[in-house]
């Protein structure tokens, strides 16, 4: 009876433990925006590893390291899960995360992949994302893998980020990077675009003009969201809690331009962000 005791409330205090994210800068805070939509309740730690971004030009093995020491700083703080809400390190570093740690740890590629997938209908899939990210080919792969005969057309869209990052999504300039990069998509007849990159969500309201209205649109901040509430419930890790959840922002380099992104990101209070030291 002592024991049930004391494992009830182990599992109490565990449920009620933060959920942990790590980036290479603010992007992932998309993510963390949707969970936050999805799962109102939950405690978030967030670690943007600003000071060494970005990773997409990095080589997988310092990707992977880079991921290691975010993953055990996330674990310092008590997180009972973690969401690397990084295309680049999702694609280089989490299996290898998965086989190492006990904790339950996702990616924002397989979500995103199921999503596009969820349409029977779907033949012809663009792929929009960092040079790191198209150059793994890790979408290309689990896409083709789950159901032969599509077409998959992957593009890199470098110029993206720093237009977004400026807080340039509603310029002209960017409508035409966004036209010249999707082009050949469109003229491959696509009917669905993956935006497999964090950033990408805030372009949403300009890739509904420049895209064809049938084209549909897959982000990874929604699907992760949504596949993370679907984790926790099957491993009943879900806080119990009825206050809204806290949030913590850590980032490895402190300016005020990414404050000031992490509140764009965010679209709502960011509250006091902290200095991290990571590895």
């Amino acid at each position: 009876m002592i024991d049930d005791f004391f494992g009830a409330i182990r599992i109490g205090l565990v449920k009620q433990a933060a959920l942990g994210f790590f980036d290479s800068g603010v992007g992932g805070l998309t993510v963390v925006r949707a969970v936050q939509d999805l799962l109102p309740h939950e405690d978030v730690i967030y670690l943007g590893d600003t000071a060494r971004l970005p990773y997409g030009s990095k080589s997988p093995e310092t990707i992977r390291q880079f991921a290691d020491e975010d993953v055990n700083f996330l674990l310092s703080k008590g997180v009972k899960a973690i969401v690397v809400a990084c295309n680049t390190a999702t694609a280089h570093a989490l299996p290898s995360l998965q086989q190492k740690y006990e904790i339950p740890i996702m990616g924002v590629i397989l979500p995103g992949v199921e999503a596009a997938l969820a349409d029977p209908t779907a033949e012809r899939i663009g792929i929009i994302a960092t040079r790191g990210t198209i150059g793994s080919h890790v979408y290309q792969h689990a896409l083709a893998t789950r159901r032969t005969g599509l077409m998959i057309h992957g593009i890199a869209a470098p110029l993206l980020v720093p237009l977004i990052e400026e807080n340039w999504i509603s310029e002209e300039v960017t409508q035409q990077v966004l036209l010249k990069y999707l082009q050949p998509l469109i003229d491959k007849g696509i009917d669905t675009l993956m935006l497999a990159c964090t950033h990408y969500p805030l372009l949403v309201p300009v890739l509904k003009e420049v895209l064809p209205s049938d084209v549909r649109l897959v982000d990874s901040a929604t699907t992760c969201a949504e596949h993370l509430k679907i984790m926790l419930e099957k491993i009943d890790l879900l806080s119990d809690q009825e206050e809204d959840g806290k949030l913590s922002i850590y980032l490895t380099d402190l300016s005020e331009q990414f404050e000031e992104l992490a509140r764009r990101f965010l679209k709502r209070s960011t509250g006091k962000i902290h200095r991290a030291v990571v590895g």
